[in-house]
């Protein structure tokens, strides 16, 4: 029986983020980016989501490669988490490659790590797979779409891309994925972020517009928050702040890192003397600076958020501060957003965060640009990525006003496999799949039961009934004490204090008149008439956990 390519995505559908798939055929695998997700309001004390890899892990020994598409955190965070479960080479350009790099490092991983270096254009071959480096437009440089080769035909990934023609470094290669196009493609995967807009996605020159007209006639400082990883917008920022005769300081650990690499390998052109020390500020004229920093999502650690509610150390927002926000909420982050922009508005801070201000645009396609991609690739399966559900079926749409039958197209979840052939696309199981939570140093320890108790706790509180009881007869040596932390405040509430200790006493009492000594039980009887009277009297429902202690 012939063998059948598998297209398995483990992230990146029916969520933002998280972007993973998995193409396999025989005993060979490749991978397509890594990415992380970030939690959702309710995973309590979670810093990172990332893809459960176990089936990679399971099939560790045929794994011929990891292919990055460009170097943003849903692609690649997830990298040094994978690597120390399964090792493999990683293929990258040399921007994404610069930005894994730090990554190894940081997690000390570098030494163990084989990561190539490539260029667009460029083809590389893993066991049956062959990959080409195609060139495409998005929000960094250096971001590709891939087209794989594999038995049965060719496959496109086009990652996150968008066209723009007046782009810095050159506009998407349309040409090449028009020649694949009448060669033949066997499957599409194509990214689906921006398919409910209309029209096309501006160029980021317009953007460039923008802080010029934001600089022109300002005597304030400037501070400006954008995505670390758009070196286009920095090498943007720091032409506008030349042009107007401002030093460029940056803060922000993201910021700082990807400043560096891309002055490394030459991505920013910084005129001489233009860029100084953050600590460096308080000597010059307000009219001389613009600051560059993280926290554009408002994340709390970011230096944006530090400035703004009094954390930084050398900067604090002033009245008359220019604040530039030069990004766009992502879904689930706007009440953090907002809740920046209104500290900054408290302080006496000019916040421009006006979509009507072109200082911001999108690094994904929208509807024509989606529509050409189709027209030049001419799949024969089509199969939307990168998207919740709402954006994989409005894509699913728009191919069908390209012509495509509906018969071809597949809309897919992650753990569900993909099987084709060269004439047949069948769906064919699932492969375990999810979310593995990071907490700290823990890896996967954080898990439905976890997050239960800690939704719980932050709903209702806990309380701790301590006691102590004779080991010869059973009887109460000392309490029962309550505790309690998130219930009430217990000096005001003494009277319900006293109560709780009775109904606790009364429990225990009714148990060892029963005869029964099992600890089990008595925590069960504790815990069942103190909740029921709690609901009954407060209508709150507090975790209740007995600790009894044998004297």
């Amino acid at each position: 029986m012939a063998e059948k390519l598998r297209i398995i995505p483990l992230g990146g559908l029916n969520e933002i983020g998280k972007n993973l798939t998995v193409l396999e055929y025989g005993k060979d695998i490749i991978i397509i980016d890594c990415g992380l997700g970030f939690p959702e309001d309710d995973m309590y004390g979670v810093d990172l989501v990332i893809a459960d890899t176990s089936y990679l892990e399971k099939n560790r020994q045929k794994i011929r490669g990891m292919f990055l598409t460009h170097g943003h955190e849903d692609h690649i965070g997830g990298i040094p988490y994978a690597m120390r479960q399964f090792n493999c080479p990683i293929h990258a350009t040399r921007l994404t490659a610069g930005i894994v790099k730090l990554k190894l490092e940081e997690h000390e991983l570098s030494d163990t790590v084989k990561l190539f270096t490539h260029e667009a254009g460029e083809v590389v071959k893993a066991g049956c797979f062959t990959v080409e480096f195609i060139h495409v437009n998005h929000s960094i440089a250096d971001a590709v779409a891939f087209a794989i080769k594999t038995p049965v035909g060719t496959v496109i990934f086009t990652g996150d891309f968008k066209i723009d023609p007046t782009a810095e470094d050159g506009m998407m290669d349309l040409t090449r994925l028009g020649e694949l196009g009448r060669e033949g493609v066997l499957a599409l995967l194509c990214d689906s972020t921006n398919v409910e807009r209309q029209g096309y996605t501006p160029s980021e020159r317009i953007v460039a517009e923008g802080f010029d007209r934001q600089f022109a006639g300002c005597n304030n400082r400037i501070i400006v928050t954008t995505f670390a990883s758009n070196a286009f917008r920095l090498q943007s920022l720091i032409t506008v702040a030349h042009k107007y005769g401002r030093k460029v300081a940056v803060t922000g650990r993201s910021m700082e890192n990807i400043l560096k690499v891309s002055t490394e390998l030459g991505y920013l052109k910084i005129p001489n003397g233009t860029l100084v020390d953050i600590n460096a500020i308080r000597t010059l004229p307000k009219n001389k600076i613009v600051i560059v920093s993280t926290g554009s999502q408002g994340e709390n650690m970011s230096a944006l958020y530090r400035m703004a509610f009094s954390g930084h150390r050398q900067v604090e927002i002033q009245a008359g501060d220019r604040v530039i926000i030069s990004a766009s909420a992502i879904p689930g982050n706007e009440k953090a957003v907002s809740r920046i922009i209104n500290e900054l508005y408290r302080k006496g801070a000019d916040v421009v965060c006006d979509k009507l201000a072109d200082l911001h645009v999108s690094g994904h396609a929208c509807q024509e640009e989606l529509k050409l991609i189709h027209a030049l690739v001419k799949p024969r399966f089509f199969i939307p990525v990168h998207g919740e559900q709402r954006h994989l079926q409005a894509h699913s749409r728009l191919a069908q006003t390209m012509g495509m039958d509906p018969k071809n197209i597949f809309i897919s979840d992650i753990g569900r496999v993909l099987e084709l052939t060269r004439t047949t696309c069948k769906w064919n199981g699932t492969v375990p799949a999810g979310k593995v939570l990071v907490d700290g140093t823990g890896v996967g320890d954080v898990g439905s039961v976890v997050l239960r108790d800690r939704k719980h706790l932050a709903q209702d509180g806990m309380l701790v009934v301590v006691v102590n009881l004779s080991g010869e007869d059973g009887s109460i040596i000392s309490g029962p004490d309550i505790i309690t932390r998130g219930f009430v405040y217990v000096k005001e509430s003494e009277n319900l204090m006293e109560e709780l200790r009775v109904i606790a006493a009364h429990a225990i009492d009714k148990c060892l008149a029963n005869g029964s000594r099992d600890w089990s039980v008595l925590k069960a009887n504790i815990k069942s008439d103190l909740s029921g009277y709690l609901f009954k009297t407060t209508k709150r429902n507090p975790m209740i956990l007995p600790v009894i202690m044998e004297i």
